[in-house]
């Protein structure tokens, strides 16, 4: 049963009408507000078939005003200049074996992780443990890499990864409540930008069928996204 405080917001929103993203935006900030500063996801709907590895739509985008959350970094990195430089960076966590078999026993108190090439021999094992939960690392997401302080720099920043998913959905989280409209338009300007840009060669047709921008408390606004198709 919707809220009141849902109830209300969906009375600010006319329907299924497009709104220019500045003007989604504007109708976002003026639903009713929860005790919390809640995050901003958008959402889109894709034409595309996940089953198709050649369909496969995923990438990372770094967000202009940071995504508002704190973000905990592990490293799987053996001792070495590597490792050194993900604590120096700011690591929440830094190992190998060790990190290794605590993940193996279900420990995933960490948002990002991060593994050295030369680690990645025994952390590709951790593919039950960490990929249904989006942790596995990536090179395709940076998060692969001898360069371990730039990646935790970046992801500490605001870099977030997207990924579409079996029903052909990509979400990405882009922000807080609390930002100015200028931050959130900004944020949700760059990542419309990306998933166009991570159109896959193969896939024919309309590529975004829809686009949302939401609170956690808050019904969705959708998202005019035509004065992005000239640039895709």
């Amino acid at each position: 049963m919707p809220s009141k405080r849902y109830k209300k917001g969906l009375e600010l929103v006319a329907g299924h009408k497009l709104y220019p993203l500045k003007s989604a935006v504007e109708v976002l900030t003026k639903f009713p507000k929860a005790k919390f500063n809640e995050s901003i996801d958008m959402a889109f709907k894709l034409g595309v078939d996940p089953k198709q590895s050649d369909q496969m739509v995923r990438g990372t985008v770094p967000l202009p005003h940071g995504s508002g959350n704190t973000v905990r970094v592990l490293v799987f990195a053996k001792p070495g200049a590597a490792a050194e430089a993900a604590r120096a960076a700011g690591a929440e966590y830094v190992g190998f074996d060790d990190l290794i078999k605590r993940c193996n026993e279900g420990w995933t108190d960490f948002d990002v992780a991060i593994a050295t090439p030369e680690a990645m021999s025994e952390v590709r094992k951790l593919g039950k443990a960490l990929g249904p939960r989006g942790l596995m690392p990536n090179p395709k997401t940076g998060t692969v890499t001898d360069d371990t302080a730039k990646a935790i720099k970046e992801v500490k920043a605001g870099r977030v990864e997207f990924k579409v998913d079996k029903g052909g959905n990509v979400h990405v989280p882009i922000g807080k409540i609390s930002f100015t409209p200028e931050h959130i338009v900004e944020n949700a300007r760059a990542v419309i930008e990306a998933v166009f840009k991570a159109k896959p060669s193969s896939a024919k047709g309309v590529f975004v069928h829809t686009c949302t921008i939401s609170a956690t408390m808050s019904p969705p606004v959708r998202v005019d996204i035509r004065e992005f198709l000239a640039a895709a």
